[in-house]
Formats: C-alpha cells, structure tokens, sequence
C-alpha cells in the first residue's frame, strides 16, 4: 500500500466497488485500489455477474468484504447494500469507484485530501468530459445530468455523474432511497443537497479504453429512468426543497449578505431602489420581476434591494398605483386633474381609460425612480461611510 498523507483512516473511511461482468478490468482495479487502502477497508458487490468475476473474487475474499447479489440487481442497490454494510460496521465515509477501469486509483489521495478539508461533504471526482475518447453520449448524458441537478437544487456540479465519489454515511442514514439502476446516482445527491450537505469536486483522470471497457448502461432504458426520476424531483423541489430553502437561515445570511454588500457603493443601491419602484410600477405586469432581475443583473445592481423595492407592486399597494397613474395620466394629456372620474376602479374603468393609465403609470415610474434614488442616496450619505474604491 502507497504511503499518502491523505489516508482512509482521517475520514473514518472505506472504498466500495459495485461490479457486474466486469471481468476484463476488475483484477486490475482492486490490485490498484489495494494500494492506496488496507483490504480490511475494501467492500466489492458482485451484482449477480455471470462472466469470470466470482473466480476472480476468491483470490481476495479472505481479505475483503465480499457482498452478493443474486440476481443482477442493479448498480443502485449494489450501492445501496454497500452503503447499509459500511454504516454497520462503523464506517463514517465511503469511497465509491467503477470496476470498468475508467478512474484512476492514483487519484483516490485527492478525494481524500478534500474530505479532509471539508468534513460532512460530498466529494465528487469530476471528469474531463470534453477529452479525446469521451463517448459523444456519455459527454451529452452528463450534461443533461448537470442541467436538471441544478434545478432540483441551486448547486451547479461540473459532473454529476462520476462514479468516483465519497459519500458521508452520517446523513445517508435519514434519506429514502428507492431507485436501484443508474439513477441512483443522482437520487442519491439532489437528496443530500436537499439536506443542505455541501458538495466539492475534484479534477479527476479518467480513460475510457473501448477494448476492455464494458459499459451496462442502455441508453433507450435507463435514459428513461433517469427523465421519470428528473420529473418527480423537480416536482419534490417545487413543493417543498425550494420554499424550504429559501426560508432556511442559511439562505437568510446569504440574502442578507447581499443586501448590505459594505463593498458596494451607495450610488448603486440608492440605484437598486430606485430601479426596483420603477419596475414595480411600470404597466408591465406578471412581467416586472421577469424582465427586472435579469437587468438587474446586467447593470451589476444589488439584486435583493431590487426585488424588495419591486414588491411595492403587492396587492394593496395595486390601488394606490392604479390611482396614481391615471392621475399622472390626465394631468400629462389635458393639464388639468379630474378625480370625480377616479372614485370607482373596475375593469371597465381601465380599459376605458387605458391610453390615459399607460401613460400615467409611464410618468409615474419615471417621478417614482427620481424620488426614491435621489432620497436613498441622500439618507445612505449621511448614514453610510462610502466604500473606498
């Protein structure tokens, strides 16, 4: 075994190798995996192969933890049954690796070195995708895998279907797991991530050999699986993870962060203030915080100011805008103001009226983002020391 200053041992750590008809590469992985952990820390699933894998595990089965599946069931619940076998026997972390010999055993001290900096983490191994030899679907699945795990949870992973991980077990043991394939793979990280257990990747090598790599995973089928577990997870995330984020403390701190941004100068927020009314007031509505934010992003404005001041545009707030443009609106097309005609708002009135109220709320927004500007930069002045450059 290869001496590392990253070891097993500081995570309380085992590697587990789930493997099915791997015949051609699997001596060779365990041999190299060998070297960097004790065999004692070494948990292999035999998945119910039917090649030459149960001959090549009596070689090592008086020295590593052999588990058995028969049938084939699956690489989720190889990975499942490992998981529950490792929490038993006292293990707090858990290294997974292929056996198709894609990983690199060498790279095993790395994952390691970044549990170690960041206890409780997933650590996940993140292949160069875009290399020479990289299947066009495996690159393709990857990224539709990506895209759908941001959804699901905020967090963008640069690959989020490596199987060269290390999972944390402590918080494996509250989580529900029902998938047993491939998909397993990202059920089990959206739900960590709905847990609030952070993620780390890590640069990784990785080979794909297409003379003795064999691959189980069929595009048709288990493409399938993956879309139909996508689809409940988003529908989960709306229902429940999203709101629940967004009320969590940590998202408050984050929110809270950004509002007082102390680098940030009191031109751009009294900006951010003013620019939030004059969306929230502008005819644009159900469109205000879709066509807002992403302008406010552009102009670098402070994004949390912006939608607090946006939402002057709430419900009992309506009323009041409404009134106020339609006056602004007769004042600016005949000179004079007329409130006799204002006193009943209905539907009716409105689109009677609309030419007057678009105009109205038009001058309106643009009166509302001077006022609002100019009296936040004067209050921010006085009560805020401007940030040096």
């Amino acid at each position: 075994m290869e001496s590392s200053q990253y070891s097993l041992d500081q995570i309380a750590g085992c590697i587990i190798i789930p493997t099915y008809n791997n015949e051609r590469t699997l001596k060779r992985v365990i041999d190299e995996v060998l070297e960097y952990t004790p065999a004692s820390n070494l948990i292999i699933v035999n998945d119910g192969s039917t090649d030459s894998t149960a001959e090549i595990l009596k070689n090592y089965e008086d020295k590593v933890s052999i588990l058995v599946n028969s049938p084939n069931r699956g690489k989720g619940y190889s990975l499942r049954k490992a998981f529950k076998f490792a929490q038993e026997q006292g293990y707090e972390n858990a290294l997974t690796i292929d056996s198709d010999g894609q990983h690199f055993a060498s790279d095993i001290p790395l994952l390691i070195e970044q549990a170690v900096k960041n206890p409780g983490a997933v650590v996940m191994g993140s292949r160069n995708m875009n290399q020479e030899g990289v299947p066009q679907k495996s690159s393709f699945g990857n990224k539709f895998s990506n895209f759908w795990f941001k959804v699901e949870t905020w967090i963008t992973l640069p690959d989020t279907q490596t199987g060269f991980r290390i999972y944390p077990l402590k918080p494996l043991k509250k989580i529900w797991l029902f998938t047993t394939k491939f998909e397993l793979e990202i059920e089990v990280i959206v739900k960590l991530a709905w847990r609030f257990v952070p993620f780390v990747a890590v640069p990784i090598q990785v080979k794909y050999d297409p003379n003795e790599r064999v691959t189980h995973f069929r595009p048709g089928r288990d493409f399938t699986r993956i879309s139909i577990l996508n689809t409940f997870l988003v529908l989960i995330a709306l229902a429940w993870y999203y709101p629940r984020k967004f009320f969590s403390i940590q998202t408050w701190n984050i929110i809270k962060h950004e509002a007082v941004k102390p680098e940030e100068s009191n031109f751009k927020k009294a900006l951010s203030l003013g620019f939030g009314v004059f969306m929230g007031v502008i005819p644009l509505w159900g469109f205000q915080l879709l066509i807002g934010i992403p302008l406010s992003v552009l102009f670098r404005m402070n994004k949390v100011l912006f939608i607090a001041a946006a939402n002057i545009s709430i419900p009992p707030m309506i009323p009041v805008i409404i009134y106020w443009s339609f006056l602004f609106g007769q004042l600016f097309l005949t000179g004079t103001t007329d409130t006799s005609q204002l006193t009943e708002f209905s539907m009716n009135t409105i689109q009677t009226n609309f030419y007057q109220y678009v105009i109205g709320a038009c001058v309106f927004a643009v009166l509302a983002f001077v006022s609002v500007f100019l009296v936040s930069f004067g209050l921010l002045k006085l009560l805020r020391k401007e940030p040096k450059a």
